[in-house]
């Protein structure tokens, strides 16, 4: 009867164990989803080459400045930038959402900025600090709203980095485009450099294009990578991401998981 009883309590919690893995199987996310944002942050925060590739797009977007300043147009000079993931690294949000189970959320998001505690991308600070010195006016256009203007400002300060000031930040209002904000800016610059981590960050004709799309006019506007355009690396979020899942914002983990499936190519 003893060996019976013992049996039976082992058999129970076996079944228990397995009902927990299970339900933990279950009610996680998507493994696939967030062992990606994992990957891809830690990429971004230990790897040495992410590292080089900052420094390569800042000195080259040095080349560039000294080449222009050779012959500089009679306006005013301006370089327009992009802040997450061009100047600010916002890697550890990532990883604390991942940890969770959970894609982003604006409200983890707003929590995040309102720290100012992002560190800055390899080689930034330096080559913005750079092109003031040579009387080129930095800008900065973000997608980040209005109620994040105090802390963003906080950070880019922490850092030095110039023209820090609600004239030269131009936070998203009606839309995510940014054309808008790069007309204004040209209306009384000359914009001599785009640098971002993200197509849309250079012209409107990158904007919520499809997958295909987006290959093509890239291989169109090739010659301005490098020299109008900069590109800072972003393995874990962006257009590219987006384009994946055809701008449906709706989409759950599990969804997004099974289309990552799909257009994986394999052996």
């Amino acid at each position: 009867m003893k060996r019976i009883t013992s049996t039976f309590i082992t058999m129970s919690i076996l079944s228990l164990c397995s009902c927990s893995v299970v339900k933990q199987q279950k009610s996680d996310a998507s493994s696939l989803t967030r062992d990606g944002k994992l990957w891809s942050s830690l990429w971004q925060q230990q790897a040495a080459e992410y590292k080089a590739l900052c420094y390569q797009a800042y000195n080259s977007a040095r080349i560039q400045l000294d080449e222009v300043l050779k012959n500089p147009p009679s306006k005013p000079l301006a370089v327009v930038t992009d802040i997450d993931e061009t100047v600010l690294d916002n890697s550890p949000n990532a990883v604390s959402q991942a940890l969770k189970g959970r894609d982003f959320e604006q409200s983890a998001w707003y929590d995040w900025t309102n720290k100012a505690a992002c560190d800055t991308v390899p080689g930034s600070a330096s080559f913005f600090k750079y092109a003031a010195s040579k009387g080129v006016t930095v800008f900065y256009v973000t997608n980040r709203d209005e109620q994040e203007r105090e802390a963003t400002l906080r950070n880019l300060e922490k850092y030095g980095f110039p023209f820090s000031d609600n004239e030269h930040l131009l936070l998203k209002q009606t839309t995510s485009g940014k054309e808008p904000r790069r007309k204004d800016i040209g209306s009384t610059h000359e914009i001599i450099m785009l640098i971002g981590d993200n197509l849309s960050d250079f012209s409107s004709v990158f904007d919520k294009l499809p997958m295909e799309k987006r290959e093509a006019v890239t291989q169109e506007n090739s010659k301005e990578f490098g020299r109008r355009f900069i590109v800072l690396p972003n393995a874990s979020y962006g257009d590219w991401e987006n384009s994946l899942f055809k701008y449906n914002y709706k989409l759950n983990q599990q969804e997004k998981e099974k289309i990552i499936l799909e257009i994986l190519k394999k052996e």
